[in-house]
């Protein structure tokens, strides 16, 4: 998987990938002018640079992912939280509601993932 992490231009472009994929990369072209009022030479370059990077291939016109928004999403917030908060979801939890009311209907979800992953 892609260990590094995307730009917020980049996160843009590949949103456009996974919500279509697999996609043509004519259609890519389109949607990311619609999108994103990018130019071709703009798109075929992020595209080939997120390939370097990992995220995705390009095989005969053809894009899709080599990793997922959810494989993504769960790299990129397991380093936030070992980054900053040295690796402990609580301490994590306690600042994030210190800042951003969780509703209970939340607080619910997350004790039956505990529960669940006690099981």
């Amino acid at each position: 998987m892609a260990n590094e992490q995307l730009g917020l231009v980049e996160k843009h472009f590949a949103d456009i990938i996974w919500d279509n994929e697999p996609i043509s990369s004519t259609n890519l072209v389109k949607l990311a002018r619609e999108k994103l009022q990018w130019k071709k030479s703009t798109t075929y370059t992020v595209l080939k640079r997120l390939c370097e990077k990992g995220f995705f291939k390009n095989e005969g016109g053809a894009v899709t992912s080599l990793v997922s928004r959810d494989e993504y999403l769960s790299s990129i917030s397991y380093k936030f939280v070992n980054d900053t908060f040295h690796g402990s979801l609580p301490s994590f939890v306690a600042a994030f509601s210190a800042i951003q009311q969780i509703s209970d209907k939340e607080w619910e979800e997350i004790r039956k993932m505990i529960e669940e992953k006690d099981d």
